[in-house]
């Protein structure tokens, strides 16, 4: 872990800090906060992984990698947007780390890339060590849950630039993938199936058009809405709601593309279903989801009904239920859907991919989700 004490940098002689800190960075804060913080990361460990925090470069083992003829590294890097409003204002720091885990491994994953280990970033206005503490926490348990080690990490206190309770939070992952077994569009082919991995709900993007829908003042176009809300639909508050953590499926697809002939796999991100799809799709295919296999959660219809939001809008937006999906060979279906749901997923068929010259590359959703 590359987080070392902020006093290491001090004179041995005089550690002061004095003057530091009146301008806005406490020294003692960062040096509590690693304090807090180290226990959470040495859950968050490969045995490839060499030393621990307090040094300049996190350091990995690739001696590992020679197991493979052609190795492919793979790299992903993310945030998780606004959705960090929503933590702050709950005063809730220990899931975020799952978004932000979630978003980078899952870009990784589907090229086929085992995720080896992750770095973070946190900016903030002020260290208060019990928050950072709590949000490498979230971050610790995520890797765990992906499989990666938390290798490194660095904490940027900003006064000035940040207000003392605001922060947001980065991080980057690094993978391997053999060349033989990489995913993507050249392997798709004609009759290909679409399978879904179920989100757990909004996971952490679009928060920007849900905030304002929701929390928005009505001045402003919004529901004037409040985190401590309890929304009958969710069957708890609505903060709690926002704040669920992504799903994270690394684990899972590697599983999947190990013991199933699955060709691609997309993440459902910004931009919704359609467009991340076709981001793996090779020119001369098309694929049609069928809206009527899937109910997406009630979170994504309060959006549409309370906002007014148009169903092409909510669709280029959020992910509307569906975190995951694979375009696998027919013959794998009913493995690929008993895989997943051993890891905990529900799955389901969604579509299918066809020959479709005029409109090749393109992801076309039609029917209409059961109670829509």
């Amino acid at each position: 872990m590359t987080e070392q004490p902020a006093s290491a940098h001090a004179d041995s002689a005089d550690v002061g800090g004095g003057a530091y800190a009146a301008a806005g960075v406490s020294i003692d804060a960062a040096d509590r906060a690693i304090d807090l913080m180290k226990g959470w990361v040495e859950k968050a460990r490969r045995p490839e992984m060499i030393g621990g925090l307090g040094g300049f470069a996190g350091l990995f083992d690739a001696s590992a990698l020679t197991r493979y003829e052609r190795p492919l590294l793979a790299t992903s890097t993310d945030g998780v947007g606004t959705k960090v409003a929503i933590a702050q204002l709950m005063d809730v720091h220990d899931t975020i780390g799952f978004d932000l885990v979630g978003m980078v491994v899952d870009d990784l994953v589907v090229c086929g890339a085992e995720p080896l280990f992750m770095t973070d970033y946190i900016a903030c206005g002020r260290v208060v060590p019990e928050r950072i503490a709590a949000i490498v926490k979230g971050i610790a348990e995520a890797c765990v849950v992906a499989g990666c080690a938390l290798i490194g990490g660095e904490t940027a206190e900003h006064p000035g630039l940040l207000d003392p309770d605001d922060y947001d939070v980065a991080g980057a992952t690094t993978g391997v993938v053999e060349a033989s077994k990489l995913l993507g569009p050249g392997r798709v082919r004609p009759g290909d199936v679409v399978i879904a991995m179920e989100a757990s709900g909004l996971h952490s993007n679009g928060y920007s058009l849900v905030r304002h829908v929701l929390l928005a003042p009505s001045d402003r176009g919004g529901a004037g809405w409040t985190v401590d809300r309890h929304v009958d639909e969710f069957g708890r508050t609505l903060g709690e709601e926002l704040l669920e953590p992504t799903r994270i499926y690394a684990k899972a697809c590697l599983d999947l593309a190990d013991r199933t002939e699955t060709h691609a796999m997309s993440h459902v991100t910004g931009g919704g279903l359609a467009a991340n799809l076709e981001r793996v799709l090779p020119e001369e295919l098309s694929v049609r989801i069928d809206r009527s296999t899937w109910t997406p959660q009630p979170v994504f219809d309060v959006v549409r009904r309370v906002g007014e939001v148009s169903q092409a809008d909510l669709e280029a937006t959020l992910n509307c239920g569906v975190g995951m999906v694979s375009l696998t060979a027919p013959e794998s279906v009913d493995t690929a859907i008993s895989v997943l749901a051993g890891h905990g997923i529900r799955a389901w068929v969604a579509g299918e991919a066809t020959v479709d010259p005029e409109h090749g590359g393109r992801v076309r959703l039609e029917g209409q989700h059961p109670g829509w």
